[in-house]
């Protein structure tokens, strides 16, 4: 299934149901707001890395306009629907200021391993305590999937960008799994060079060892 969709290009990654709050106050994004608020109809958040325009993306749901400023800069509320992919970028749409995609919609599967996403879960919780973060999820622990967790690890944008086209909740189950085996001993390290750090120039209470 291909179809046109008016696009928003940022430099953030939006996931599959994820709320997003954004302030529109360029005039081109304000016609597209109020059109999609209008027609009811969504509209394309396409990842930009490093100024270059991506391939992937998530089509959002317009959830809400909280606030209309008397500049007609406004406060909106959206919500990750599914990813696309760009085949074809519309930079001129008639009568429009904001470009435009042909896109399609690859075939995703949700299906994750229960196990794996428990120990996702867990080093999650390990470095969140390392980093001395509180952080609650709006899920119960089991009903997580990668997507919900995904921001909340460290990731780079780029590396953000790259789980967003792992199509399979596996995928992206190992991808987040290898990206937290390799954070983890580097933040705990860190940690202790901290604390040694701390300790330099204060008295220490150490025994003599002895030697041969």
């Amino acid at each position: 299934m291909t179809n046109f969709i008016p696009i928003f290009p940022l430099g953030i990654v939006v996931y599959p149901a994820e709320n997003l709050n954004l302030h529109i106050f360029e005039p081109r994004y304000k016609q597209l707001i109020n059109e999609c608020n209008a027609q009811k109809k969504q509209f394309g958040i396409p990842t930009v890395v490093k100024k270059r325009l991506q391939d992937y993306g998530s089509l959002v749901e317009l959830v809400e306009v909280t606030k209309v400023y008397e500049n007609g800069e406004m406060d909106i509320k959206t919500k990750g629907s599914r990813i696309f992919r760009i085949l074809e970028v519309i930079k001129e749409v008639p009568d429009k200021f904001y470009s435009g995609a042909i896109v399609n919609y690859p075939d995703t599967k949700e299906e994750g391993n229960r196990e794996l996403m428990k120990r996702v879960v867990n080093s999650i919780r390990e470095l969140h305590k390392l980093l001395k973060i509180d952080k609650n999820f709006e899920k119960k622990d089991e009903d997580l999937k990668a997507y919900d967790v995904a921001h909340h690890v460290g990731l780079s944008l780029e590396e953000e960008y790259e789980m967003l086209h792992l199509l399979d909740e596996r995928q992206r189950q190992e991808y987040l799994k290898r990206h937290l085996a390799k954070v983890i001993p580097l933040v705990a390290e860190m940690e202790q060079l901290k604390g040694k750090i701390k300790l330099n120039g204060h008295f220490k209470n150490l025994s003599g060892l002895g030697f041969e």
